[in-house]
């Protein structure tokens, strides 16, 4: 038996924010390639960048560190905005915020204005963050209802990967796959997964692990691939799931099917199989009986006390 994530017509069932806005992603993608002007803001080939975040942006800055690096395009590096040493003559920082009001990111930002060229990408085009970059990237059209992100981080990263020259077409056919695609009920009531990366895709492994744990309270873990056999493939076991996004190392999958733990992979873009792994947060969310689009001890949007 499969499981869908799209309500039925009429269906009146929790998470239906973040369910609209998870199905609606290959549409906000292709938007994303529109921005032709938008890209022209980002930082020229050779510059040295820092990307910053809180969450899921921050998994979202991990991947395009790599891409960027990866494509010869300059020195790029990841901070969770809290952690961030930017104090290492950095040309740019690109903030990637989905409601411009996290307080780690706000901070970043001011303590560098002036000091360095900052280039914002956000959801909520109405908050502070606004006017506090000297670039705003605005992605309005992606913004979302549910507490749990799904389409701002996906969609802010599919823009970033066309702005290093990828071809997303391809991605988004996936993605418009991985929408539809049902997930078995075995895989919805599994006790542990761990989701794997190689590469640009370790930020999405993490980000798949952060949306089972926000959304379903479930048990998830998330390595870079190789690092899986040096300790943390201890965990696998019959009823427990090891997901691979991208291309798995030699050999892993017979390592997993030999604990007893399900393996799973695809032929998808990464970006359109996380799109299967949010699903599949959605799913457990409704068989628990919980609702992703208030989760608990979660908001949209972490504002600390001065």
């Amino acid at each position: 038996m499969t499981t869908s994530a799209e309500p039925k017509a009429g269906e009146n069932v929790n998470g239906e924010h973040m369910a609209s806005e998870l199905m609606s992603q290959p549409d906000t993608w292709a938007r994303a390639l529109t921005l032709r002007t938008e890209r022209a803001l980002l930082p020229e080939p050779g510059r040295k960048v820092a990307v910053i975040g809180c969450g899921t942006s921050w998994f979202m800055a991990q991947s395009y560190a790599v891409l960027r690096e990866r494509s010869g395009q300059g020195i790029t590096d990841a901070f969770a905005a809290s952690e961030a040493f930017v104090n290492r003559d950095y040309d740019d920082i690109i903030a990637l915020t989905r409601s411009g009001t996290t307080t780690e990111v706000l901070e970043l930002v001011d303590a560098n204005r002036g000091r360095t060229h900052v280039i914002g990408i956000v959801g909520d085009d109405s908050s502070p963050f606004v006017d506090r970059v000297d670039e705003l990237i605005a992605l309005p059209f992606a913004d979302e209802k549910s507490v749990v992100q799904t389409r701002f981080a996906t969609t802010a990263l599919a823009f970033l990967r066309a702005s290093l020259g990828e071809d997303l077409e391809p991605a988004i056919a996936d993605a418009r796959h991985a929408v539809v695609d049902e997930l078995d009920d075995d895989l919805v009531a599994s006790t542990q997964f761990t989701f794997l990366g190689r590469g640009w895709s370790v930020g999405l492994a993490n980000e798949a692990a952060l949306k089972m744990r926000e959304a379903s309270q479930s048990w998830t873990e998330s390595y870079p691939a190789m690092e899986y056999r040096h300790g943390p493939i201890s965990i696998a076991a019959p009823g427990r799931v090891t997901w691979m996004f991208g291309q798995a190392p030699t050999g892993i999958e017979h390592d997993v099917a030999a604990t007893g733990a399900r393996f799973v992979s695809s032929d998808l873009d990464p970006l359109a199989e996380l799109i299967r792994a949010q699903k599949l947060a959605l799913l457990r969310a409704r068989a628990q009986g919980l609702n992703p689009d208030l989760p608990r001890n979660l908001t949209r949007s972490v504002i600390l006390d001065s």
